[in-house]
């Protein structure tokens, strides 16, 4: 019996092993649908995150062939597309930009890792100036509390670079109520207000502040993660995170959260591969429409 039972946990073991190689090299597609009264047309999006300076497929080939086929209108990056490590070249991250650039609008949010660039030159050099040149460059909109607005279709786009103290591990810091104003100013009220907003934490906070749609990413989907459950681990070191990935509602503000395309520290996910998120916002049909053939 006992020599059963090592038998039985050396496979689990091994199909667990085998599944984390083949859940962290590959992605999978997964589109939402929003309805906006604000939109004058639909407008299709595809959302990276977490890329982490992964590359799938030689120069990222599969990646580009799956955003070519989707043809979205334009590109959502929802930040930590390299990863802040001393000596670590930003050229995967930044050939994958350059490569979209030449095809599609990009409007870049940072993310934490970017942001660490910034803060720590003395650790890492020159990497988040040649990154931010490299993007610049390329005619990438970098949105780093800054906004861009889309007349053709009624759409502001913010992106949100907040402190680093809200990036704090084991517990959830306080933000004032009037930070995210005081950072971003206020909200489009005439437009659908997308906010993106790396880290999916403060989801209450950027609902309050106006955000009809907010993106998101940060959290790699938990992972591992595991039937009924979910996302068993967050960055911020705490277990079973509330807000894992997927879609998320808080009043009239819905937010996609990516589980994002791969990970670090450790680099790896079971149960979880990465996600490429296509967002299509189309215009709410007028109450007299609803129902009709």
């Amino acid at each position: 019996m006992t020599e059963l039972l090592l038998i039985l946990v050396g496979i689990a073991i091994v199909i667990c092993l085998l599944t984390a190689v083949w859940d962290s090299n590959r992605f999978v597609t997964v589109s939402y649908e929003i309805l906006s009264d604000r939109v004058t047309k639909p407008c299709r999006f595809v959302l990276l995150a977490d890329l982490h300076n992964k590359s799938f497929g030689r120069d990222h080939e599969r990646l580009i062939r799956e955003i070519d086929r989707i043809a979205p209108d334009a590109v959502l990056v929802a930040g930590d597309m390299l990863t802040a490590v001393k000596g670590k070249s930003c050229e995967p991250a930044l050939s994958l930009m350059r490569q979209l650039a030449k095809r599609y609008r990009i409007y870049y949010g940072m993310g934490n890792h970017e942001y660490r660039l910034q803060l720590y030159p003395e650790q890492y050099g020159d990497v988040y100036d040649r990154y931010v040149s490299g993007l610049s460059e390329a005619g990438i909109a970098l949105l780093i509390n800054e906004s861009v607005y889309l007349p053709e279709y009624n759409i502001a786009i913010c992106g949100a670079q907040i402190d680093k103290r809200f990036y704090r591990r084991l517990r959830k810091y306080p933000m004032d109520a009037d930070y995210l104003t005081r950072l971003l100013g206020e909200p489009r009220r005439d437009a659908c207000q997308i906010l993106i907003a790396h880290t999916p934490q403060y989801f209450e906070e950027y609902a309050a502040w106006g955000a009809d749609v907010v993106v998101s990413g940060h959290v790699h989907g938990g992972i591992i993660r595991l039937p009924v459950l979910g996302g068993l681990l967050s960055p911020n070191m705490t277990f079973f995170p509330k807000y894992d990935g997927g879609r998320f509602v808080s009043g009239r503000t819905t937010m996609i959260l990516s589980r994002g395309l791969s990970s670090h520290t450790p680099p790896v996910r079971l149960f979880n591969p990465g996600e490429l998120a296509v967002i299509t916002i189309t215009p709410e049909p007028a109450r007299g429409q609803k129902g009709q053939a």
